[in-house]
């Protein structure tokens, strides 16, 4: 699976057979076939996995009193996964596999806990809009910020800047108005 997984992330879809992978793992590819099915089933088993990584650490993420802290810290969560599992990640969001982010969620979807916390802040008057207008752009500014990160387009100190002031302005665009000029009077307090 290991082999799998860097292959996918660093190659082309095409050129990683059960052959090569069965290669660099120094396995048969009866062994692979057995195991998975086949290609398609090696993909599927590889993005599960990376499924279920990032859904475990963004369920680990303890929810407070504040909706804003909640989502600010599943920001973090989903920064720190996908940073420490950038061949996970590659495969999960670079198109090794289709991924449609308007489809149904399930129980392990890692949209799942993020979806959860925007509910909470809509619930609370905190954010206004739609959830899932909300959460996709949330997601999509996540995601271009570990992206460029992954890809070293952005060293440590700008990437961290560019983390924080990105998610913070992403997120204060979804606020209502009354948590808005709260946010923008402590922010020139500062």
């Amino acid at each position: 699976m290991e082999c799998a997984t860097e292959m996918l992330a660093t190659r082309p879809r095409e050129s990683v057979t059960v052959r090569a992978v069965a290669a660099a793992a120094e396995a048969s590819t009866t062994a692979v076939y057995s195991l998975f099915g086949g290609k398609d089933g090696l993909i599927g088993a590889v993005r599960d996995r990376a499924v279920a990584g990032l859904f475990q650490d963004l369920s680990t993420v303890q929810t407070s009193a504040d909706p804003l802290a909640d989502l600010y810290a599943l920001a973090v969560a989903y920064r720190r996964w996908g940073c420490g599992h950038s061949h996970l990640y590659t495969v999960l969001f670079g198109g090794v596999q289709s991924f449609d982010p308007s489809g149904e969620v399930g129980a392990g979807d890692p949209v799942r806990p993020l979806l959860a916390a925007i509910d909470r802040a809509l619930t609370a008057s905190v954010l206004a809009g739609d959830a899932t207008a909300i959460a996709l752009s949330i997601w999509a500014t996540l995601h271009g910020l570990v992206t460029l990160e992954l890809a070293g387009a952005l060293d440590a100190t700008t990437a961290e800047a560019a983390f924080r002031s990105s998610i913070r302005a992403t997120l204060r665009g979804w606020t209502t108005t009354e948590v808005f000029r709260g946010l923008r009077q402590a922010e020139l307090a500062r």
